[in-house]
């Protein structure tokens, strides 16, 4: 599961001693297109330690050849062909991965969650998730396959919670927490994304297994910053968004958390998603 790609050379640091390491989740919409219209560009400029990649819709060659050499990589893609997928790449060597939240899981449940331990050069492991949660339709099958996914991956993140040390779970997860993390709230009370039973879940993350929203750590109350947009209209241009890509993370690694940024294109016509890649620097 883990590719064997070429780490690049990284600076050497006092055993036991902090080292930066940048972090990106992003919802790609498709690996191939977001390849052609600028990821890789993207990437040799901010130069993440660990990207976190969801909604692939690509096979495993696929995504291992354009990502390329100098990653390690695990990859799940769904198998309900042109849906879901989701992958972590690592410039840092692996020393586990995990993939899925059941030995047998439904169709719909597949390419929507990976773990990986990334060997820190500081000494340690830092685990990451990258999780692409269903969109769901309100008041149709679709939100009773949301409900039970969202059952196992409540579970699991009890047990990564329970775990301690240094975890992040990232990734888009199809849910708006509060009024402020959706531009036209009034308008999406009754939407999928938006609804009670839906935001309730990420209460139980916080509140009860005690993960931190890193964004909304660094942000404050204020509106945003959103991390997607419709491509209907002139939603990017209006910054009508919503705010569903996270970094979930432990009380441990939140404390080492130095700086998140969504990092919203210049213009419409510069995107390589309709999200927005997500990144935060952790000094761990």
């Amino acid at each position: 599961m883990v590719g064997a790609g070429r780490p690049r050379p990284r600076p050497s640091v006092p055993a036991g001693g902090p080292v930066s390491i940048k972090v990106t989740t992003v919802n790609v919409n498709g690996i191939r297109a977001a390849y052609r219209k600028g990821m890789d560009a993207w990437l040799a400029t901010e130069e993440p330690d660990v990207v976190l990649i969801q909604e692939v819709r690509a096979p495993d060659d696929i995504v291992r050849s354009l990502i390329g050499d100098g990653w390690h990589v695990v990859h799940q893609a769904c198998t309900v062909k042109g849906r879901a997928g989701v992958a972590i790449a690592s410039r840092l060597p692996l020393s586990a991965a995990r993939i899925g939240l059941a030995e047998v899981e439904p169709d719909v449940d597949t390419g929507r969650w990976v773990e990986a331990d990334v060997e820190l050069p500081s000494g340690g492991t830092l685990t990451v998730v990258s999780t692409y949660i269903h969109s769901g339709t309100a008041g149709t099958p679709k939100m009773d396959e949301k409900y039970a996914h969202l059952e196992k991956v409540t579970a699991r993140m009890r047990e990564l919670a329970s775990a301690g040390g240094f975890t992040v779970v990232a990734g888009d997860i199809n849910i708006a927490h509060r009024n402020n993390d959706i531009k036209n709230w009034k308008g999406n009370l009754k939407s999928a994304g938006f609804l009670p039973e839906e935001r309730a879940y990420l209460d139980v993350w916080f509140d009860e297994l005690g993960f931190v929203d890193l964004g909304r750590r660094f942000a404050g109350d204020v509106p945003g910053p959103y991390t997607w947009w419709s491509n209907r209209g002139q939603a990017f241009d209006n910054d009508a968004g919503w705010r569903i890509d996270y970094h979930l993370t432990t009380p441990a690694l939140a404390d080492a958390a130095r700086s998140i940024e969504v990092g919203r294109a210049a213009s419409y016509d510069t995107r390589w998603s309709d999200h927005a890649p997500l990144t935060a620097v952790y000094d761990i």
